[in-house]
């Protein structure tokens, strides 16, 4: 039986996708061990949305070379994909024996068995005029408690920073049907919660005729399920109409993670992000209207060329306006390939820290100012792990609106969804 080590980089999609992976070759009968010494095979499932993670990739890949020299190193993903239609003869190193692009992770066991017999290189694919979304799927997750479940793959948007609608493609929507078929059996196997997610979740079903609210009403029927989590949304999906439906599902998660990137007008427009401040603004009251302190959580990209001091402190005061439960803040990545790459005033990498430590101390005052809505309050936990802290074993879970949280209790809370009461504000994990 040949040994293989997984490893994954990147977003929600990527694990998921590694996981589905990891299955298929449990299925074949491969035996799956830690990336560590000692594996016949190593699987990296790379990313390369900032520079940082093309660096991260190439030091995995070479990692696992390292770990066994007479191991085949299989390179799957966006990083490998991206650096294949950038530049054919660069595309990966001596350290790679498998080149897989995004689409073809699905034929991962076949490629294997092909390799072994003849050593010949994986053929690619153009993954830009891919229309046939990827069969991968779980039946069952790491995480019991809760699951991710890949629903669309590609991106039209293009913005002007992105070089992840080079790596992933078009748009491509799962079906319905396959989507409630994992869901349904993910929940048989004790999975309590599922995330949708995708590359561009909010455009799921515009190449199919369908649309997100459908999606999430059906899986809403899914017999034993108790919550649905959405992943990352453009703020376009929220409307009147999307808000009022789902604000009536006893599973939703009041908890919306609504792109922003910038909170000044001028620099979202070279961003090419389709939406200005007000409408924006717009979407999170909608939110609030329809959920009771929902958590709004957003991504800001600091530093973006041309970005101004007045620029900036536009952004950081609509931050403090909107009131975000955490912010993710990046600084900007040149990605070869994209328009941003070759705009005129680039911004410096020291301008690019300093205002980002200003809005990550931001950040930390907007999440500790959401978790103090909840002192005192009632709350429903539905408990992951048990964790030792400070010399004490306690249960560790996350609410509906994901504030991490550790309750006490001597009896076994494993998967189960507990009402509790938050007393202190040591009982916030971060």
């Amino acid at each position: 039986m040949k040994k293989v080590a997984l490893y994954n980089l990147g977003c929600k999609v990527n694990a998921y996708e590694t996981e589905a992976m990891q299955e298929l070759l449990e299925k074949s009968g491969y035996e799956v061990v830690p990336f560590k010494e000692g594996a016949d095979i190593y699987i990296v499932n790379t990313c390369t949305v900032t520079n940082m993670a093309d660096r991260k990739s190439r030091q995995m890949l070479h990692r696992a070379k390292k770990l066994n020299p007479g191991a085949i190193v299989v390179a799957a993903g966006c990083y490998v994909q991206a650096r294949r239609d950038e530049d054919q003869e660069n595309a990966i190193d001596a350290s790679v024996d498998i080149i897989i692009g995004n689409n073809k992770k699905q034929d991962l066991i076949s490629i294997l068995q092909d390799y072994e017999q003849s050593r010949v290189q994986t053929e690619w694919i153009d993954i830009n005029k891919t229309k046939e979304y990827e069969k991968l799927s779980l039946s069952k997750t790491g995480e019991r408690t809760r699951a991710y479940i890949k629903v669309q793959d590609g991106c039209n948007q293009f913005c002007t920073y992105c070089i992840i609608p080079f790596a992933r493609g078009r748009v491509r929507s799962r079906d319905k049907d396959e989507v409630i078929e994992e869901v349904e059996q993910l929940v048989k196997n004790g999975c309590q919660e599922v995330v949708l997610t995708g590359i561009h979740l909010s455009s799921y079903g515009v190449d199919t005729g369908d649309d997100l609210l459908s999606l999430i009403l059906a899986v809403n029927e899914v017999k034993g399920l108790k919550r649905i989590r959405l992943g990352s949304l453009e703020p376009r999906v929220i409307t009147g109409e999307f808000t009022r439906a789902i604000a009536g599902l006893k599973t939703i998660c009041p908890h919306f993670h609504l792109s922003l990137q910038s909170g000044c007008d001028a620099t979202l427009k070279r961003m090419n992000r389709r939406y200005t401040t007000a409408e924006y603004q717009e979407k999170c009251e909608y939110l609030r209207q329809y959920f009771t302190n929902p958590a709004i959580t957003t991504d800001i990209i600091v530093g973006f060329p041309g970005e101004t001091e007045e620029e900036f402190f536009c952004t950081k005061a609509f931050i403090e306006e909107i009131g975000f439960y955490e912010t993710h803040v990046f600084k900007y990545s040149k990605r070869k390939g994209t328009k941003a790459a070759v705009m005129e005033n680039q911004v410096d990498e020291a301008v690019k820290t300093v205002r980002s430590s200003i809005l990550l101390e931001l950040g930390r005052a907007g999440q500790a100012a959401f978790e103090g809505l909840y002192l005192g309050e009632k709350v429903e936990i539905l408990i992951e792990e048990q964790v030792e802290k400070g010399g004490e074993r306690l249960w560790i879970g996350h609410t509906k609106e994901y504030v991490k949280v550790a309750v006490q209790s001597e009896e076994s809370l494993e998967n189960k969804l507990i009402n509790t009461v938050i007393e202190n504000r040591s009982q916030f994990i971060h």
